[in-house]
Order: C-alpha cells, then sequence, then structure tokens
C-alpha cells in the first residue's frame, strides 16, 4: 500500500488539526493503520493506531483524551483529529500501514513497514 499524509499547517496552541492519510493499493481494508511523528531532533515516536474494522485504536499517552485515529474503508483513508494542540506536539507526522489486519499484542506501534511522506504540524504557543 502506497500512502500520503496531508492536512497540516500552522495552528495556535489550543486549536485542532485533523491530518489524513490517503492509501492506494487493493489491501487498505485488510490493513491495520498507524500514525507516527518525529519531532526536530528527537527520534520517530508512535501516536496512534488501529486494527482493519477500526475495532482497536490504541494511543500513546501523551495524546490521549486529544487526538482521535479513524478510518474510512471505503475511501481508503486515515484520519488523525488532534484537538487542544500543544508546543510539544509540533513534528512531522507519518502515516504507515502494517501488513496485518491487527496489530501486535501489547505493542501496537510495531512491525508498520509501509510509510507515506509526512505532513508538517507546528503548534506555536
Amino acid at each position: 500500500v502506497q500512502l500520503q499524509a496531508s492536512g497540516g499547517g500552522l495552528v495556535q496552541a489550543g486549536g485542532s488539526l485533523r491530518l489524513s492519510c490517503t492509501a492506494s493499493g487493493r489491501t487498505f481494508s485488510t490493513t491495520a493503520m498507524g500514525w507516527f511523528r518525529q519531532a526536530p531532533g528527537k527520534e520517530r515516536e508512535f501516536v496512534a493506531a488501529i486494527t482493519w474494522n477500526g475495532g482497536s485504536t490504541y494511543y500513546t499517552d501523551s495524546v490521549k483524551g486529544r487526538f482521535t485515529i479513524s478510518r474510512d474503508n471505503i475511501k481508503s483513508m486515515v484520519y488523525l483529529q488532534m484537538s487542544i494542540l500543544k508546543p510539544e506536539d509540533t513534528a512531522v507526522y507519518y502515516c504507515a500501514a502494517r501488513n496485518s489486519r491487527r496489530l501486535v499484542v501489547g505493542r501496537p506501534e510495531a512491525d508498520f513497514n509501509s510509510w507515506g511522506q509526512g505532513t508538517l504540524v507546528t503548534v506555536s504557543s
């Protein structure tokens, strides 16, 4: 599956953004998806993940209650709704796909093997 993220931009702290990821390929509807981010000078980190049918979602602790991952298998899209944004959310955000319907038990960030180009989110204080 090929991926392309979009929707990034500049937003003030406390604001909201919705990121979108367009997927191409016939396997999208049977693929677990995730969002990751990489801040300047830092390692890439897991943000959120969703199973193939949206039945299960997982979040890193720092975004729980503020971010929501969702997907539309008819449109082959995955979204990340981000609210109450903080300056520390500033990063390049990437969507990713895992070659499986499900996520690794206990490690939802593991084994993603397809990555799209990122979209930059900048949160000003």
